[in-house]
C-alpha cells in the first residue's frame, strides 16, 4: 500500500485478530510436539467440551449425518477432568500406549475466524498429525476442528473443541494422543 493509503480500522483489526489466534494454534501445537501436555491442560477452561465423533460412510442424501451426534457414541467426549487425567497418564511413565513416546507434528492450516460474539470466537482450521513410534510405526491423523475460544488477557483458552476425522477406519493401534 502506498503511504496515501491505509486499510479501514475494522480490515486492520481483522488481520490482527486473524494473527493472534493463528499465533496460539501454533503455539498450542508446539507444546504438543514438544510432549509440554500439562501447559497445554492450561489453554483449556474448566469447563471446556473436547469432542470427536465417529465418522461414518453415508450417500449424498444422508451426508448430515456423516458424524455420530452429540449425545451418540464419540471416540472423545471429554471435560477438563477427564483430559487432565488422560494429560496425568501420559507424564506419568506407566502409559502402555506411548512407551516409548510418540513423535508426533502437528501441522495447522486454514485458520479461519467465522463468528464472534462478546469476546468470545469460534475458530475453524485444518490439522495434519503424524505420529511415528518405535521404528517403523506411523500414522496420519487429517481432519478439521471447531474451537470456541474465550479471551484470557492477551491470549485466548480454549472453551470447546470438536474434532472431525477424516477417516472413516482408524488404522492407528492407539489414540494415546491429544488433537
Amino acid at each position: 500500500m502506498s503511504d496515501t493509503m491505509q486499510a479501514p480500522a475494522s480490515e486492520i483489526e481483522a488481520m490482527l485478530l486473524q494473527h493472534r489466534v493463528e499465533q496460539f494454534l501454533y503455539r498450542e501445537a508446539a507444546l504438543l510436539d514438544a510432549r509440554q501436555f500439562g501447559d497445554w491442560l492450561k489453554l483449556f477452561t474448566q469447563d471446556v467440551s473436547y469432542w470427536m465423533p465417529i465418522r461414518r460412510i453415508k450417500t449424498v442424501e444422508d451426508l448430515d449425518q456423516q458424524f455420530t451426534a452429540k449425545s451418540d457414541i464419540a471416540l472423545f467426549d471429554d471435560d477438563h477432568s477427564i483430559l487432565k487425567k488422560r494429560v496425568d497418564k501420559m507424564t506419568s511413565g506407566f502409559n502402555w500406549s506411548e512407551e516409548p513416546p510418540s513423535r508426533t507434528r502437528y501441522l495447522i492450516t486454514n485458520v479461519r475466524v467465522v463468528a464472534q460474539q462478546g469476546g468470545t470466537l469460534e475458530v475453524h482450521s485444518n490439522f495434519h498429525l503424524h505420529r511415528s513410534r518405535q521404528e517403523d510405526d506411523e500414522d496420519n491423523f487429517i481432519g478439521h476442528r471447531e474451537d470456541l475460544l474465550r479471551p484470557d488477557g492477551d491470549s485466548f483458552m480454549i472453551a470447546q473443541r470438536h474434532i472431525f476425522l477424516e477417516q472413516t477406519v482408524i488404522q492407528a493401534a492407539n489414540m494415546g494422543i491429544l488433537f
